[in-house]
């Protein structure tokens, strides 16, 4: 995929609020594309201050997962057969987004001494549509409570501005990498396709 320039990447940004603006109310947050702030501090500054100059606040996920790669998977599958029973994604699909979420929440009690209020990384897609439900279920089940962005970014954790660079990631992620103790528990990039292949290669999947 093309790198944008940062006139680039501002014009849109610039553009899409013109368009948006009248639905979007007072709570203005920014999720960056995969995650990625920039590769450098420079590009990392210029950007986030682009966005606070523009009333911007980070939109961090907390809990990233690679339910595009899942969907991705799953539409393939479809493709090629489409009397595939999609069902078959459901528990792997589950098994993999409670994983991470033990994950990011057992680093947050490292790293914060709390479990933060968690936001996810999840897209409106295929997998979602069918298994969305099941994934806020699951953790209903394991005894979490299910809020909205304005509880969860309340919190002051959402503030914070880790200085790592490549800049990025899961906001618990960056803050653990910020501290310099914990890097035997951190992959970069935190989540990707290349992990969870094998394990869809296995299921035949």
């Amino acid at each position: 995929m093309r790198r944008l320039t940062f006139e680039e990447f501002s014009a849109d940004v610039t553009h899409a609020d013109d368009v948006l603006a009248s639905e979007m109310g007072t709570h203005r947050l920014f999720r960056f594309p995969a995650l990625k702030e920039g590769n450098t501090a420079e590009k990392r500054d210029r950007v986030r201050d682009f966005l606070a100059m523009n009333r911007y606040r980070n939109g961090y996920v907390t809990i990233d997962a690679s339910d595009w790669y899942y969907d991705r998977r799953l539409r393939q599958r479809l493709t090629n057969d489409a009397g595939f029973d999609v069902n078959r994604f459901r528990q792997p699909y589950l098994d993999h987004f409670w994983d991470r979420a033990q994950f990011y929440d057992n680093l947050s009690r490292k790293v914060l001494s709390r479990s933060v209020p968690h936001t996810l990384l999840i897209h409106w897609n295929l997998l979602n549509s069918l298994f969305l439900a099941d994934v806020l279920d699951l953790f209903r089940q394991h005894g979490w409570r299910v809020g909205d962005a304005e509880d969860a970014y309340g919190d002051p954790i959402f503030l914070q501005a880790p200085k790592t660079v490549p800049a990025g990631e899961s906001l618990i992620w960056a803050l653990a990498k910020e501290t310099g103790k914990f890097d035997s528990m951190l992959r970069y990039p935190g989540e990707d396709d290349v992990y969870e292949k094998p394990k869809l290669d296995r299921l035949g999947l």
